[in-house]
């Protein structure tokens, strides 16, 4: 996280509290040279439909439009600008916020998007908009989802890891970014990184199929394998033993699971597509896991992605 110096702020018109100004200014506490952009995509139909006005006073509308909410994230902007943080504003009028925001993020080379999420009114989970899985799914940069809470200190930060083959250099790089990140913001909010893998039970149409099969020792073998894999990360990256938690069960129910348990105040995960449908889906994995989750989300695209979201010429 402290290699973040160039942080686009997704900024949402419709709260009045913004937790992802905030987060980006928690970051950039560590150095004030951090370069920090708020966003804000605005759209309104009725300007593009109205056949009364020429289209110069369509346009004359637009520029109003957009110079009262330049001037509205300023009155965000300024009150931390007088503390010394270096902060910027962008307003795009665009009819696919998401859209307007990579396009954005491609053009000028940001390192980190931060965005609020909606707590469901009912429910203690996060309620994810299509903005939030469209930024999630395209988005070139890692994404950070915040709630309206600041990190404490002494908290702790959740690393779902894929113990698939060290060989399977995608999921391995993944994994060691996704600890490095963690191992950078520890150090930035003194908290405590955990690790989480879950791994699966026996298939049950091979225990009907093939008398012979021995579930208990498959089973065995599968734990061992997660459980070595899981163990070389955590010596790696110098976790503690009682911070590691392989269980069996599907991920999207053990990592959701043990972040309720241990009170986790950020999840960071990997996000990497499905095979053959490009770049343009999280994953099943990913979506249900994140779905689930009440927490700060930390999302990393493998190396390599490419968004599917070109800059308009």
């Amino acid at each position: 996280m402290l290699k973040y110096n160039n942080i686009l702020v997704y900024i949402d018109p419709t709260q009045e509290q913004q937790p992802a100004l905030q987060r980006a200014i928690e970051i950039a506490q560590n150095d004030k040279n951090t370069k920090i952009t708020l966003f804000l995509s605005c759209y309104d139909l009725t300007y593009e439909m109205t056949s009364l006005s020429s289209a110069e006073e369509r346009q004359v509308m637009q520029s109003l439009v957009i110079k009262e909410n330049q001037e509205w994230l300023d009155t965000l902007a300024d009150p931390h600008r007088a503390e010394g943080y270096a902060i910027a504003c962008q307003v795009h009028w665009h009819n696919r916020p998401f859209q307007a925001a990579i396009q954005l993020i491609l053009r000028e080379g940001y390192d980190l998007l931060i965005k609020s999420t909606h707590p469901h009114s009912r429910l203690s989970a996060i309620l994810f908009t299509p903005t939030d899985w469209n930024l999630l799914r395209k988005c070139p940069i890692p994404l950070l989802l915040v709630k309206a809470k600041s990190w404490p200190e002494n908290g702790n930060i959740l690393c779902a890891i894929d113990c698939k083959s060290v060989e399977d250099e995608a999921h391995h790089s993944l994994n060691e970014a996704i600890l490095t990140e963690a191992n950078d913001i520890a150090q930035m909010i003194k908290s405590n990184i955990h690790a989480v893998n879950a791994y699966p039970s026996p298939p049950m149409n091979i225990m009907m199929e093939l008398p012979e099969f021995d579930p208990i020792h498959y089973e065995d073998g599968l734990k061992k394998f997660h459980q070595k894999t899981l163990n070389d990360y955590a010596s790696k990256y110098q976790l503690m033993p009682e911070n590691i938690h392989l269980e069996q069960g599907l991920p999207e129910d053990v990592i959701s699971e043990v972040a309720q348990q241990i009170n986790a105040e950020l999840v960071i995960l990997g996000t990497v597509g499905r095979s053959g449908l490009g770049s343009t889906l999280l994953g099943h994995t990913a979506e249900q896991v994140i779905d689930k989750l009440d927490s700060d989300l930390l999302a990393l695209k493998p190396q390599g992605f490419v968004s599917p979201i070109k800059i308009d010429e």
